[in-house]
């Protein structure tokens, strides 16, 4: 058996081994994950939507972006708790994907335990628009394709698009709906 100086030498190094290499491994994943697709971009050839795609993109992001729209400013766990299925270490990623690109804004709170709210910064609330379309276009492809979808949600669905056909109507325009049998 080893004396207890030495044994606690050896935990030391191997918790200090371990901490750099979780270090090394995140730096490098972000590093990997933040790389553009191109080197310069050409605004007329549709360059622009793919750079935009690039900010949004992802399995995740539009999700996380729609929920601060609606919810206003949330922790971390409050995201968490919306998308259980989403694991901490991509959430974690795709914050700090949408905070680099200038999308949300973190803002920690010098307590303990930390305190950490995610909101969106001026160029996230632009995004508003984008996403409600997102969300439209989704509802009606959902509806239209028959996907399976439980009828809750589908009330809701179809709620908001009766809304939304009063709301055009008022407004003078006429939008076309096409059924879900089309």
């Amino acid at each position: 058996m080893l004396p207890p100086n030495e044994m606690n030498g050896r935990c030391f190094t191997f918790h200090i081994f371990v901490i750099l290499t979780f270090l090394a491994y995140t730096y490098i994943l972000d590093s990997a994950m933040r790389q553009r697709r191109h080197e310069s971009y050409e605004l007329s050839t549709g360059c622009a939507v793919e750079a935009c795609l690039e900010v949004i993109g992802g399995k995740w992001k539009g999700v996380i972006l729609h929920h601060l729209m609606t919810h206003g400013v949330l922790r971390f766990n409050e995201i968490h708790r919306l998308k259980p299925n989403l694991s901490p270490r991509i959430l974690t990623a795709q914050l700090r994907e949408l905070e680099a690109d200038g999308v949300i804004v973190r803002k920690v709170y010098p307590v303990v335990p930390p305190k950490v709210e995610y909101s969106l910064s001026k160029p996230g609330e632009s995004l508003k628009p984008l996403i409600e379309a997102m969300q439209e276009w989704g509802d009606e492809f959902l509806l239209r394709t028959n996907a399976p979808i439980s009828s809750r949600v589908k009330a809701s669905i179809q709620s908001n698009e009766e809304l939304r056909n009063r709301q055009s109507h008022s407004n003078g325009k006429t939008r076309i709906r096409h059924s879900p049998s089309e």
